[in-house]
């Protein structure tokens, strides 16, 4: 915990943090800036080509994200990741704005934490609502399947410690300074019925549901409607480490606990793996 801490302390002081949300208005203000790089997540690239934001490119989850057979989302493969980050324009300096189409915050989340956990931590923004937003807004899109120009990055990924392993939540769970937060429905933590050999949640976590800290547009709710949720499970002065199935929707708890400011991690294995392994501890709330 403590070398996670001081890595943060060590993030923060070293890059100019860019903003965790980016609004609409801002980022029209921010086009012409060099260093700006808006990414649309899409799981087709058909729905990219359909519509996006001039200038922005396109980025399939899975690869920063792929399934195999160890488990869904894993962490991608350095030389694969620079690869995939440097054709994207990504270099040392770049802020990245991602956007989402419709109700895909879940998963483009899950890239903004990866993208920290590559050695990005504090240059990536998420656009608050997403292509939704931009498009109520009556801003411009492109609507076909044109590719601009894009220049290759020179960005070198290095892992981070954001995304981690079930020793980190055992060693949290026996901490006093630590914290585990199940992100998924307050029914599911409770025990009904997922499909995964064990239900119920991890014996010790607390219960942070992340649809709760969105609104129904997927915009995050205002800052004092999400502290809330962290202060009542005694979340202050503590590291949290969250889980969710398989490490998506937790990833949406990661950026609220990044934009409160608190120390956060993602168990990149999430009830997928803890609920396979007997002697791993969990329980029901209701039986």
């Amino acid at each position: 915990i403590i070398c996670f801490l001081l890595l943060c302390l060590q993030l923060n002081r070293s890059q100019a943090n860019v903003p965790v949300l980016v609004s609409p208005q801002w980022l029209t203000e921010h086009m012409t800036d060099p260093n700006l790089r808006i990414i649309q997540v899409n799981f087709l690239r058909l729905d990219y080509e359909r519509e996006h934001i001039p200038g922005s490119v396109f980025l399939w989850p899975d690869w920063l994200a792929a399934h195999s057979p160890e488990g869904n989302f894993n962490t991608p493969d350095l030389k694969q990741a620079k690869q995939v980050l440097q054709e994207l324009g990504i270099s040392k300096q770049t802020h990245i704005v991602l956007s989402f189409v419709k109700s895909d915050i879940t998963v483009t989340a899950r890239m903004f934490l990866t993208l920290e956990q590559l050695g990005l931590y504090g240059r990536v923004s998420l656009l608050d609502g997403g292509l939704e937003a931009w498009k109520k807004q009556g801003l411009p899109l492109i609507n076909h399947a044109a590719q601009i120009p894009v220049k290759k990055g020179d960005f070198v990924p290095v892992y981070q410690q954001l995304l981690v392993n079930k020793e980190a939540v055992l060693q949290a769970l026996s901490s006093t300074d630590q914290l585990v937060v199940d992100a998924r429905l307050k029914r599911f933590y409770d025990g009904d019925i997922t499909g995964n050999p064990r239900d119920g949640h991890i014996t010790g976590a607390v219960n942070i549901p992340y649809p709760e800290l969105i609104d129904s547009t997927n915009r995050f709710r205002p800052l004092e409607q999400i502290k809330p949720y962290f202060t009542r499970v005694g979340a202050d002065g503590k590291s949290l480490v969250a889980y969710c199935f398989i490490g998506q929707t937790a990833s949406v708890v990661y950026l609220a606990g990044r934009l409160l400011g608190y120390p956060i991690r993602i168990y990149d294995g999430s009830l997928q793996e803890w609920s396979r392994i007997p002697e791993l501890p969990m329980e029901k709330t209701k039986q």
